[in-house]
């Protein structure tokens, strides 16, 4: 079996994607996410992550966290909406490392959970890691995993291993965004 090295942004998002993959693969998966605000909120992810992977017995390897380094690699585009710019910059900024890493521990290819969600483009995810594969002379795998309702299947298995599932996308700005959608509901 090929050596996959996942990114992963959170344990509810790789429920769906380690299903689909951990037969054909053997899996570590990487949490790189310095994008995820507030520290609190990284912690917490973090700690549904590696209770999902205890569970499938997949090791996890944390990259480090420095928001600095995310709020650096996406200045300028601190205004757009989620799926703009802005994020195109954080996928690159994660898919970078995680290649980085892949190659530096002697993995055949490497992947990210990120197209799980019905938020994110999978054409702009699999650019990147195209475009970065060819970087890093390593093998990306592109994927849709949210075709055959693989979003839905992630809600599924999330509640059947009780994880928290969180209500925006990670970073400083897409939680301003969900807290303006939470006070217009209030209202």
């Amino acid at each position: 079996m090929k050596k996959l090295l996942l990114h992963s942004c959170c344990g509810p998002c790789s429920t769906h994607v380690i299903k689909v993959l951990e037969e054909n693969y053997d899996l570590t998966i990487f949490y790189f996410n310095p994008n995820i605000y507030p520290l609190e909120e990284y912690k917490k992810r973090l700690e549904e992550q590696l209770k999902y992977a205890k569970i499938k017995k997949i090791p996890v390897i944390e990259g480090f966290y420095d928001e600095e380094k995310f709020l650096s690699s996406c200045r300028g585009n601190e205004d757009d909406k989620e799926g703009g710019q802005r994020c195109r910059k954080c996928f690159q900024m994660r898919l970078k490392e995680t290649a980085k890493k892949a190659k530096e521990l002697g993995f055949d290819l490497f992947a990210t959970t990120l197209s799980v969600s019905p938020h994110k483009n999978t054409v702009v995810i699999n650019e990147v890691g195209n475009d970065i594969a060819k970087q890093e002379s390593i093998e990306f795998l592109p994927e849709n995993f949210k075709k055959k309702d693989g979003y839905l299947d992630s809600i599924k298995l999330s509640k059947e291993f009780d994880l928290y599932r969180q209500d925006y996308c990670g970073c400083r700005f897409s939680k301003k965004e969900r807290d303006v959608r939470v006070q217009i509901k209030k209202s």
